[in-house]
């Protein structure tokens, strides 16, 4: 077998490790109740879980509550199944938190409420066709 072949044969198989190895790590969106429960069980994994900030009638997000030093906000997430829950982020609040219309967070609970180690923020309007 020519060394070239070798070689090639070792970094597919290197690829193939890596793809499985992060696929282990994927995750779905699951609600609240659903996060609770996997917390629950035990494990190390980052959970995944979609909502929507609190709004007023007026539409203004309520209960958001950044720390005096701005290094850590406070928010409150609505799942998909209505269910509300305080979100603790203990980063400085993303700069288009107000504006997202789906809020995606990453973390687990600690005792009674879900501690973020990431959020995402979805912004359909960056993907809406401008008219001219």
């Amino acid at each position: 077998m020519k060394k070239s072949s070798l070689i090639g044969l070792v970094v597919i198989a290197i690829a193939i490790a890596i793809i499985v190895s992060t696929a282990g790590d994927a995750s779905s969106y699951v609600s609240f109740d659903e996060a609770k429960t996997l917390a629950a069980a035990g494990g190390d994994r980052s959970i995944h879980v979609v909502g929507e900030l609190k709004k007023d009638a007026a539409g203004n997000v309520v209960g958001l509550k950044p720390s005096a030093d701005k290094l850590s906000v406070e928010f409150i997430l609505i799942d998909d199944q209505q269910k509300e829950q305080k979100v603790y982020l203990n980063q400085p609040m993303p700069s288009d938190l107000l504006k997202s219309d789906k809020v995606v967070i990453i973390g687990g609970y600690h005792e009674e409420q879900f501690v973020a180690d990431k959020v995402l923020l979805k912004c359909p309007s960056k993907y809406e066709e401008k008219s001219l």
